[in-house]
């Protein structure tokens, strides 16, 4: 299997990784498990988590998913051959949130206690969300992390092209870290917010590109064809409804015909088409069961034709 790195690292990744937003909240540890398991044994090795999964679901206090990685670690002594990525940064409650140096330097922390590890391979910003704290404080926090081994390179998620190209000036000027990663919300019914501007920076500035919600909250599975089937997961139909519109379902119709025509799945495809994109390292996507990761495993051997990411490009258009 092709390895790419991530962005001008050395990090080397399989073009898939396993989203681990689900830890912990949609299955639990045994589930999750058997899901790190087959990953692993399919022979993939990038793994994304975040200090806050899954704070939002009842009864949780955020570390969960870090947890239950940690956990996944200790019992079979796999750290080495996973490149993990976890965030910092979202409200962890009591005050914990936020990109001041004192707080990430405390948060590292936390995370590299839950996830048993003594370093973080991809530590990243989660959100450009904290405007009191410049964004040479954050970096110079990196910096020392990186220094003293707890943190091999840094990514940022959810910025805008504007704050990224500032960051890179700054590490520039100031001979910080740069941000050698992009996490942005992309995929076959979003693609204008990365396009347009993000996308072009990240080729011209050598930044990988790790898309989350690649499959659009299970979108373009073909998992919801009406609002009758929102039903389906309340969890994520939500974020599902605002695609139950013409061009949604035309996405969903080119994924049906060229999923068809190589006897896969539609998420197969929509994620083969992720890969494929320009600048694109590996797309993010989770799975609930081993079946459902052997759908997203497949992306990565399939090789779509001229003529079938013509059809999707035009449908997502």
């Amino acid at each position: 299997m092709e390895t790419r790195k991530i962005g001008g690292s050395e990090l080397e990744v399989a073009p898939l990784a396993l989203g681990g937003n689900v830890f912990g909240w949609t299955i639990d540890e045994a589930a999750s498990f058997r899901i790190l398991d087959a990953f692993v044994a399919a022979g993939l090795n990038f793994i994304d988590t975040a200090d806050v999964y899954s704070r939002w679901a009842p009864g949780n206090q955020g570390g969960e998913s870090e947890t239950i990685l940690g956990k996944w670690f200790q019992q079979n002594g796999r750290r080495d051959q996973v490149v993990l990525a976890t965030k910092v940064g979202m409200d962890m409650g009591d005050g914990k949130k936020g990109l001041r140096r004192a707080y990430i330097l405390r948060a590292v922390e936390d995370s590299l206690r839950r996830l048993q590890t003594d370093r973080i391979d991809l530590y990243q910003t989660h959100k450009d969300e904290d405007p009191e704290t410049p964004q040479e404080e954050t970096l110079g926090a990196y910096d020392q992390l990186i220094k003293q081994g707890k943190v091999r390179i840094i990514g940022a998620s959810n910025f805008t092209a504007a704050r990224l190209a500032e960051s890179l000036e700054l590490s520039a000027r100031d001979g910080l870290p740069r941000y050698q990663c992009l996490q942005p919300h992309y995929n076959l019914v979003e693609r204008s917010g990365f396009e347009a501007e993000l996308g072009p920076l990240c080729r011209k500035e050598d930044i990988g590109v790790i898309p989350y919600y690649s499959l659009a909250s299970g979108f373009l599975t073909g998992k919801y064809r009406g609002e009758a089937d929102l039903s389906k997961s309340a969890a994520r139909s939500g974020n599902v409804k605002k695609y139950l519109n013409d061009r949604g379902f035309r996405v969903v119709r080119a994924l049906d015909e060229v999923a068809a025509g190589l006897s896969v799945k539609p998420a197969s495809v929509a994620l083969a088409w992720l890969i494929a994109r320009p600048g694109v390292t590996a797309p993010i996507a989770s799975a609930t069961s081993v079946e459902q990761l052997d759908d997203l495993v497949q992306s990565v051997h399939i090789r779509l034709d001229a003529a079938a990411n013509e059809k999707l490009d035009q449908a997502s258009a």
